[in-house]
């Protein structure tokens, strides 16, 4: 049986707490420390879970790294990482693959760079930019075909995949409304990901209108050559509502809304790490400049 893979994990941005939840997931968590993270939703969906079985085998977070050494060290405990480093370069020679867990694009390129070049494979977190100049710039430092995986794990949610029954009661498939919380910089991405992957290919984009909304948020109108159409909406900061698929067909509609976030993030980084054993591409460059593309147009002022 293979070694799990060595992973160095980078953290944090402001109202993202995937490090604790991503280094758990392969590492396991001690409850009491746990307790600290500031983010209650991470302990209340990790105490659902049973503890080793549910750990991925894939890989294990070895090192840590966070603008704060005291934060580092608190995620450390809780998720039981050995190594605290004081700059994210000193993982480099100890780790197989890096995890860079922010979802502050715009500090993407920064932090990849380094381990990129070192030939590292590197999983950067959503979105892992803003624009297609800011994706060009990082795939540009890409050496070999597979080294960057990126996504929202949402699109790999049990949720949002279209089933047999689904598609049986709502006949064919004529538009979607896809809505999250929060902003579009950090949030739209975790419906744009899903939708695309539902729609597939639906030929050349005719229009798209964009309506910025308060707290951060957009709307986008999209349709196709093929007739698809599409709504993408973020409402913003001060809103609270689902993540949440509506999908309008020829006889009926269904929503399809999240509900098990910790199984969208074990299999998003259950594929990063198989890709790294098997040295094959697990995220389409093509697909990811659909998705980084329409983010654009959401927010055309970023």
């Amino acid at each position: 049986m293979m070694k799990p893979l060595k992973l160095g994990i980078i953290g944090m941005s402001e109202g993202n707490g995937h490090p604790y939840s991503w280094a758990a997931i392969f590492n396991g968590y001690d409850h009491g420390y746990m307790q600290c993270c500031e983010f209650p939703i991470i302990l209340e969906y990790l105490a659902k879970r049973k503890f080793p079985e549910d750990i991925l085998s894939t890989g294990r977070v070895t090192h840590i790294w966070t603008q704060d050494r005291s934060k580092s060290e608190q995620i450390a405990r809780a998720s039981k990482i050995e190594t605290v480093v004081d700059s994210f370069v000193d993982m480099i020679g100890h780790i197989d693959g890096v995890l860079l867990a922010r979802d502050d694009a715009e500090n993407h390129f920064y932090y990849a760079k380094p381990f990129i070049e070192a030939s590292l494979p590197i999983y950067i977190d959503k979105p892992i930019a803003l624009s297609r100049e800011g994706l060009d710039s990082i795939y540009q430092l890409q050496k070999y075909p597979g080294q960057i995986f990126t996504c929202s794990a949402l699109a790999y949610a049990k949720e949002f995949q279209l089933s047999a029954d689904v598609l049986k009661n709502i006949g064919v498939l004529k538009c979607i409304q896809a809505t999250t919380p929060k902003s579009w910089a950090k949030y739209a991405v975790h419906i744009i990901e899903p939708m695309l992957k539902l729609i597939g290919n639906e030929g050349k984009i005719l229009q798209t209108d964009y309506t910025s909304v308060s707290n951060n948020g957009s709307i986008l109108y999209i349709k196709w050559e093929s007739g698809f159409w599409a709504s993408i909406s973020a409402l913003g900061d001060d809103v609270v509502a689902p993540l949440s698929l509506r999908l309008i067909g020829s006889e009926n509609w269904q929503d399809l809304i999240l509900k098990d976030s910790f199984a969208a993030f074990k299999a998003a980084l259950a594929d990063f790490t198989e890709g790294v054993i098997h040295s094959d591409v697990r995220t389409d460059p093509m697909f990811v400049q659909r998705v980084v593309s329409l983010l654009e147009k959401g927010n055309p002022s970023q």
